[in-house]
């Protein structure tokens, strides 16, 4: 069953993949899945380092405001992130966070899941630039938003095809931890 909105916010640093990974679940929701989704980002003057996030929201009905103001879903990478925005998530909502990178606080009224997503990638696939699609796959497997195979035919289109076996090794990897939550 899918949501009938669902408002996310994925949050990092620049160079982790986050507005990326935001865009490849846009595209599987709109393209492969028949929903209307919008993904908007805000990131700092850097080009990498600097704070990221990207908004995504998916629906079966039109989106009349592509912000999101109170995520269902809230993704953390960083602790610059985690501590930016733990604050905005829907009382209620999911927070995920990597445990590697973010020391969390038991101060949001939400279920907090915290998983070695970098360190999974590091060990399994040893190539830190699929972690973000490790987290990608972590979110579809905790949240029924779209199918893995639509975010693979994405991938196929996305990626150089050298890079394709990699990343749909990480995207399964997020899966796989997603499984070994009880939310």
């Amino acid at each position: 069953m899918i949501m009938e909105r669902c408002r996310m916010v994925f949050s990092g640093s620049g160079g982790q993949g986050v507005i990326t990974s935001a865009i490849i679940l846009a595209e599987a929701a709109v393209l492969h899945e028949g929903l209307t989704a919008v993904q908007s980002q805000v990131y700092g003057p850097e080009a990498r380092g600097g704070a990221t996030r990207s908004d995504v929201i998916i629906s079966d009905s039109e989106i009349h405001y592509p912000k999101v103001m109170e995520p269902n879903v809230l993704v953390c990478l960083t602790q610059s992130a985690y501590n930016k925005f733990y604050a905005i998530i829907r009382p209620g909502g999911l927070l995920i966070t990597d445990s590697r990178f973010v020391k969390t606080e038991r101060k949001a009224d939400a279920r907090q899941v915290e998983l070695p997503m970098y360190r999974e990638v590091m060990d399994k696939l040893g190539k830190a630039i699929v972690f973000n699609i490790c987290m990608l796959g972590a979110v579809i497997g905790l949240v029924d938003l779209v199918k893995p195979e639509s975010v693979l035919k994405i991938l196929t289109v996305r990626i150089p095809s050298g890079f394709l076996e990699l990343n749909r090794k990480a995207l399964y990897l997020g899966m796989d931890l997603a499984k070994q939550v009880n939310i």
